[in-house]
């Protein structure tokens, strides 16, 4: 919990707060760190070097642990979600959520279902989204669908399951536009 006692990755407060419009911002996009309470387990090194320059972090559920929440709040506000095991943030986190930043819509959930279908699944989900960011799979994706919706899942910077590398994601956006969106070996 942040020092107001409020979960703030909860918080339906605008992460635009603070920002003008047309400044360049850092996103940092994290998915699936599982971070089980008791375990000696942290985001790697190269993770931190992306978070310190952030001025937001969007996480796409798994967190785990509210204690991952209060170490990213230290860096930048924390939007996140509820992923499938949360158990611990049931009643704090939506399952899914959109924002507007700088006019890019972006929408958030966990998991977005199998691999086939997924873009028309998530348009009809999501009508007027830009952006949706989602998890679960552990397998990075970043891809536009026909119809230009940003298909964005960050991977896990923690369990890499059946991809050769940990990563996180990173989108950038300014002048109302979605300037660069990348996922990072860390």
């Amino acid at each position: 919990m942040s020092s107001t006692g409020q979960f703030r990755a909860d918080r339906e407060a605008s992460p635009d707060a603070g920002f003008e419009s047309g400044s360049l911002r850092h996103i940092v996009v994290l998915s699936d760190t599982h971070m089980w309470p008791g375990r000696q387990r942290s985001l790697p090194v190269a993770a931190y070097a992306h978070l310190e320059r952030a001025d937001l972090i969007l996480h796409a559920g798994d967190i785990t642990t509210r204690h991952l929440v209060d170490e990213l709040e230290a860096f930048a506000p924390v939007v996140a979600v509820l992923g499938n095991n949360d158990h611990e943030l049931v009643g704090l986190l939506p399952e899914e959520r959109v924002l507007a930043l700088d006019g890019v819509r972006i929408a958030m959930v966990h998991d977005s279902g199998q691999r086939e279908g997924r873009g028309a699944r998530m348009r009809r989900k999501f009508p007027a989204a830009d952006v949706v960011i989602f998890g679960h799979s552990h397998e990075p994706c970043n891809q536009r669908t026909p119809d230009g919706l940003l298909l964005f899942n960050p991977g896990s910077p923690t369990e890499r399951r059946r991809t050769p590398d940990h990563t996180i994601g990173v989108l950038e956006i300014a002048d109302g536009a979605l300037r660069r969106h990348e996922v990072v070996v860390v």
